[in-house]
């Protein structure tokens, strides 16, 4: 079974690439999730955050945007001092800026679903790429997803994470065209 060259390494991308990487994703908490845990990778590999993601999902009470919006000073210290996660300030603020900046989405919106799909005109984007090598950092929809983003107050939504963000929650599908996903995800 032929996969994207990228998750061939670790057993835990393995299983990150074969159950969950492009699948498209609706549930709003879902999406806080993987837009947090892009932030976090930030400057660093993806398998660094996936090794990580069981206690980030403990420390941010299972990635509820409305109790991580509540957090004070005290929360935030007891993050910094947690060997469990990415132990960053400015993403640890982040996060709960961010958390912030969802709700607001959200009452706008009614779903950050909603809005967040609106970027890609609520369809999946079918690439076809041969070579991983070939694959976008970003694309004019990042640009335009991080620019609207920020604007609403989040933050570490550059256009690269943006588009990390968008191959994670499958509003594109980037799997190379050799890989099974490829096909599945194709329909």
């Amino acid at each position: 079974m032929k996969r994207c060259q990228w998750c061939e390494s670790d057993v835990l991308y393995i299983k990150y690439h074969d159950k969950e990487w492009g699948v498209p994703v609706h549930s709003d908490r879902k999406l806080f999730e993987f837009l947090i845990l892009e932030g976090a990778q930030a400057g660093l590999s993806w398998i660094t955050v996936l090794k990580k993601r069981v206690a980030y999902r403990e420390v941010f009470d299972n990635f509820d945007f409305n109790k991580v919006a509540l957090y004070e000073e005290s929360k935030i210290q007891s993050l910094l001092n947690n060997p469990g996660i990415i132990r960053n300030k400015l993403k640890i603020r982040a996060a709960v800026k961010s958390a912030q900046a969802f709700i607001k989405v959200r009452k706008e919106f009614g779903t950050f679903n909603k809005y967040i799909w609106t970027f890609n005109e609520h369809k999946i984007q079918q690439n076809s790429w041969k070579n991983v090598k070939d694959i976008p950092a970003n694309t004019k929809t990042s640009d335009s997803m991080s620019r609207d983003l920020k604007k609403r107050g989040f933050i570490f939504v550059g256009s690269t994470i943006c588009y990390a963000f968008m191959q994670a929650i499958g509003m594109v599908n980037d799997h190379t065209v050799h890989c099974y996903r490829y096909r599945e995800l194709k329909g």
